[in-house]
């Protein structure tokens, strides 16, 4: 971080930490999406991904989540799983939009990259929107397109992302 006053900490999620994930999004989403969602969709797809039941389930099914916190405080947070016997998946990274350029993202990628890696991935993959910037912050760490993929997810909502993937060994801390 660039206030050497300010304390980093990464680790792992709980239970008990689903109200500051739901907190951390609901901030999050509509500084992320409001030029590429409609407030519809966003409504939706808070509740479709972020609802204590849904990350409750997520976190049954084997999503590892992390969080990121400043002086004790949660600002971020990631979610990765296993997609198949040699890759991983990073599903959610997010971090509070007044700490965002901070490195707390950058971060939270390097604890997710190294938590697939010490788990014996070989390949990390991603989801992210076509018209969302943070595809950019990506590419920096050298994630490159691999293809387009849209997502139904009911209730006339479907997501519009790129799959984006890397070799471990090729990633740009």
């Amino acid at each position: 971080m660039k206030d050497q006053n300010s304390l980093l900490s990464i680790r792992k999620a709980t239970q008990f930490d689903i109200q500051a994930i739901q907190d951390i999004a609901y901030k999050t989403w509509p500084s992320a999406y409001k030029e590429i969602l409609t407030e519809k969709a966003l409504n939706y797809m808070l509740s479709f991904f972020y609802s204590a039941e849904a990350l409750q389930q997520q976190m049954n099914e084997g999503q590892q989540f992390f969080i990121a916190a400043l002086n004790n405080t949660a600002i971020g947070f990631g979610a990765v799983s296993r997609y198949d016997e040699t890759t991983f998946k990073l599903n959610k990274l997010y971090v509070l939009p007044g700490v965002q350029k901070t490195g707390a993202g950058k971060e939270l990628m390097n604890y997710a990259v190294d938590l697939a890696k010490s788990q014996g991935a070989k390949s990390f993959i991603l989801n992210v929107n076509r018209f969302n910037p943070a595809k950019f912050f990506y590419e920096k760490r050298g994630f490159h397109i691999l293809k387009e993929e849209d997502v139904d997810l009911g209730n006339g909502i479907v997501q519009e992302d790129y799959v984006m993937g890397i070799e471990v060994v090729n990633y740009q801390y």
